[in-house]
């Protein structure tokens, strides 16, 4: 976890940064869903120009300036890496604080909250989504890309704990979270042709520089074994909308 979301985060924006602007979101969105779907969310989480939209588990911070440019929204984005946390400040200029499961912000202070491909990687994840319920202003719509098992899974990523659906939707009812829609990540039409050509610009730039540095074999490790379970059936992206 720490060779993805700390090392080759800030290895990304290195490559991004030395590629060129229109590199920035292709590479920040890598992992987090297609502008398809981040569309799918923005459109469920009832949000206009200037309300305040939390990242949690923010990563570089792509989706949260899609967001922006979108809607209008003001993105504050918390990420317990400290790599991740500089590479956002670095591509974006986003408001960023490094926190995990615990964060510093007020009850009832967010009008609307997204987490994209997080839950999996949290150890309590009761926990995790009871606080991203208590920032919720009441009302308040939260946003999910959740990586959902099918069962017992033929080989197992280092540091994920998939839910079930059956388990996903206990976990978000015993939070306070109603659902109010969901949608299969595969859904959606492919990323644009330009978007993947620059986010495969920046994968080739990436292993370019670090083919031959653990971090960089460890991550690309473990994302071929998720990319292995989402091919298999094993593992299906899903989009969730719940409301406080």
């Amino acid at each position: 976890m720490k060779a993805e979301f700390d090392t080759v985060a800030s290895w990304t924006a290195d490559a991004a940064l030395a590629l060129g602007p229109e590199h920035f979101l292709p590479a920040g969105c890598r992992g987090s869903g297609s502008p398809g779907a981040l569309r799918w969310l923005l459109d469920r989480l009832d949000l206009g120009p200037g309300d305040l939209l939390l990242d949690a588990g923010a990563g570089v911070g792509g989706p949260a300036a899609f967001a922006a440019a979108e809607t209008g929204v003001r993105p504050v984005l918390s990420e317990p890496e400290v790599g991740a946390c500089q590479a956002s400040r670095r591509l974006f200029d986003l408001p960023v604080v490094q926190a995990a499961s615990d964060l510093p912000f007020a009850d009832a202070s967010v009008d609307a909250v997204w987490s994209l491909g997080v839950l999996c990687t949290v150890p309590d994840q009761p926990r995790f989504l009871a606080e991203l319920r208590r920032v919720l202003r009441p009302g308040g719509r939260l946003g999910l890309l959740v990586f959902v098992a099918s069962g017992q899974l033929p080989e197992q990523p280092a540091g994920n704990n998939f839910p079930t659906r059956a388990r996903l939707d206990a976990l978000l009812d015993e939070a306070g979270l109603a659902v109010r829609d969901s949608a299969s990540a595969d859904a959606f039409p492919a990323v644009p042709a330009g978007w993947q050509e620059q986010a495969d610009a920046v994968e080739a730039e990436l292993e370019r520089r670090h083919g031959d540095d653990e971090a960089w074999q460890v991550a690309a490790a473990q994302s071929a074994v998720i990319g292995r379970l989402l091919a298999g059936g094993d593992l299906a992206g899903t989009l969730v909308v719940a409301e406080r």
